[in-house]
């Protein structure tokens, strides 16, 4: 069984413009984020090719967030662990896939499509109609749905912030419009939103658990985990709009570069701290499989582990070459973008 979501998360922009916001609130994102020896390392980055997408381009990461997790779950996993992330990014269409070589049967998707309307439109993401009456959806509201304390910033909160190159904002109650806006309307009508320009992003999220007595829990944990990134995510794209805004293409492409390299630098710096007796063995005990004492779950000899993380995009424009070597989309279902 996979637990499946739709999330609509509107936003003040345009499709076009969020192209470039997506990619500066990753990068910075990312590296506020990361620890040291925990956050986002980013292990390959091109240029691909889809016949049905076209060119976009291929990023996978590894996420170190052992000691982010609930006590409950880190029971289950060794000490040293990381989460894999592959994805494809076709703008105004991302897929990215997670999974984790320690626990196989663990998969998110996330499918993406941006689309220039205040979330009206219905089954963008292509559902097949026998999934869609246990389909929910979920309208995140950036401005006025509570974000985590501890991500709390007064200059982000878009009741009171105005941009001051766009002019936009402060974000009223009511302003993306429709049934979900807060405003009584005759017949739950649609209503016109009080902003424009105005864009959503449509994100199919699937997650998949297969372990006995632990799957509806962790699919479920790992679904307020996702709305609780992408909420936040999505507000400071905006709430930083005027630091990206005047950005083309290859600005914030140098931009991405060179938080690449400070967050992976951060993450590293904790990886090479040297481990305790206990920590070796903590880590022995969980390759060889015996996890949390209870129930062993198979290791994935694989080696092809897919991880938690968004497309950024490298300086190779063109990708001429690079498109023929990196991994082929996806098809089906493909695992987990929140970008």
């Amino acid at each position: 069984m996979v637990l499946n979501k739709e999330y609509r998360i509107c936003m003040p922009l345009t499709v076009e413009e969020y192209k470039i916001g997506q990619l500066y609130m990753i990068a910075r994102h990312s590296h506020e984020q990361s620890d040291s020896g925990e956050g986002v390392e980013v292990v390959e980055n091109c240029a691909c090719e889809d016949p049905e997408h076209g060119k976009g381009q291929y990023t996978e990461k590894r996420v170190h967030l052992s000691s982010r997790l609930p006590y409950w779950l880190q029971s289950l996993i060794p000490k040293l662990f990381y989460v894999t992330e592959k994805a494809w990014n076709y703008y105004p269409f991302t897929i990215t896939e997670y999974t984790c070589s320690f626990i196989p049967k663990f998969h998110i998707s996330i499918r993406t499509k941006y689309e220039d309307n205040n979330g009206s439109s219905d089954n963008v993401l292509g559902v097949p109609a026998s999934e869609l009456k246990d389909l929910s959806v979920d309208f995140v509201d950036i401005v006025y749905d509570e974000v985590n304390p501890r991500n709390y910033k007064e200059e982000e909160d878009l009741r009171y912030f105005k941009s001051v190159t766009t002019g936009r904002g402060p974000l009223v109650e009511g302003w993306r419009g429709g049934p979900h806006s807060g405003v009584l309307s005759e017949g739950n009508a649609w209503l016109e939103p009080t902003v424009l320009p105005i864009m959503c992003s449509y994100k199919l999220v699937s997650v998949s658990f297969e372990v006995w007595g632990l799957q509806t829990r962790v699919e479920e944990f790992v679904q307020r985990c996702v709305r609780d990134v992408l909420l936040l995510g999505h507000r400071q794209a905006f709430a930083w709009v005027d630091e990206w805004i005047g950005m083309d293409l290859s600005a914030v492409r140098a931009y991405e570069a060179e938080m690449i390299g400070k967050t992976n630098e951060k993450v590293a710096q904790g990886k090479a701290k040297p481990e305790t007796e206990g920590e070796k063995a903590a880590e022995q005990k969980g390759v060889e499989g015996d996890v949390g004492g209870e129930e062993k779950l198979p290791l994935d000899h694989t080696g092809d582990e897919v991880g938690v993380g968004a497309a950024i995009l490298s300086s190779n424009e063109g990708g001429e070459s690079a498109a023929i070597t990196s991994p082929s989309t996806p098809r089906n279902k493909s695992w987990f973008s929140w970008s």
